[in-house]
């Protein structure tokens, strides 16, 4: 792959988020059922997980099930469900061998009992792997992250663990889900849509924006490479000017 050999070794982002879109719209351009189109998406986020570990990037979040999509059809929820166990099945031994590591952030409580014990077992089984940390967002929103966050604060500054004259930024990061991840330096959507649709609203305050009209289930290697060139090609200034930069 010619394009992997255009990209900075020392530019590379230590954390990429995605918002994997286009799953349906995909299925439906070849006639086929939406879960086909979750089952295609499943081999992009192996080829993503598989680039990110020989790119050196060491944070991989994936928007796999927002709390919104409980609104979807029944027969869809309960095949991306059963989707999701048949890939930790297929994808562990492999995950494990390439020194990935797997983490959930969402509402799990509300996931049926055998995904819950699925991912479990996933998270125990490679919790030592330090290549790649991939995040599965599961049943999550960004807005619910704040919530649950903002709840546990007022819960600890009732019994006085916090100091409100001293809390800062870093303090409410680490009463989120994400605590201990690093944010997000690139954000990438596929499918054309330019939304963030609730995800990680707080952590990629400063994220590099990447749409593209490529549908998740075409998201290639090359395609991943695309997005972290244009990344590479971007200023990131976080308030200051290009001079100071420099300087």
């Amino acid at each position: 792959m010619e394009i992997i050999e255009n990209i900075n070794k020392d530019r590379i982002p230590k954390h990429v988020a995605i918002i994997m879109d286009g799953n349906g719209r995909w299925a439906k351009s070849k006639n086929k059922i939406r879960l086909s189109g979750h089952q295609a998406g499943a081999k992009s986020v192996r080829n993503a997980i598989e680039i990110c570990v020989e790119l050196g990037i060491k944070y991989l979040t994936v928007y796999a099930f927002s709390t919104e999509n409980w609104n979807r059809p029944n027969v869809e929820v309960k095949g991306l469900m059963q989707l999701l166990v048949k890939s930790i099945d297929k994808e562990l031994d492999e995950l494990k061998n390439n020194g990935v590591k797997v983490s959930v952030i969402g509402e799990t409580n509300k996931l049926p009992e055998k995904v819950k014990e699925k991912i479990d077992f996933a998270v125990k089984s490679t919790k030592d792997n330090d290549k790649l940390n991939f995040i599965i967002a599961l049943s999550y929103s960004g807005r619910w992250d704040i919530v649950n966050a903002a709840k546990r604060i007022i819960n600890d500054a009732k019994d006085n663990k916090i100091d409100s004259n001293n809390f800062n930024d870093n303090d409410f990061a680490s009463y989120l889900s994400t605590d201990g991840i690093p944010d997000p330096e690139l954000l990438i959507r596929t499918s054309g849509e330019e939304r963030i649709s609730n995800f990680l609203l707080y952590q990629i305050a400063y994220s590099e924006l990447y749409f593209t009209h490529v549908l998740w289930p075409d998201f290639s290697k090359e395609e991943f490479c695309k997005a972290i060139l244009n990344y590479q090609n971007r200023e990131r200034r976080f308030g200051k000017t290009i001079d100071q930069l420099k300087n």
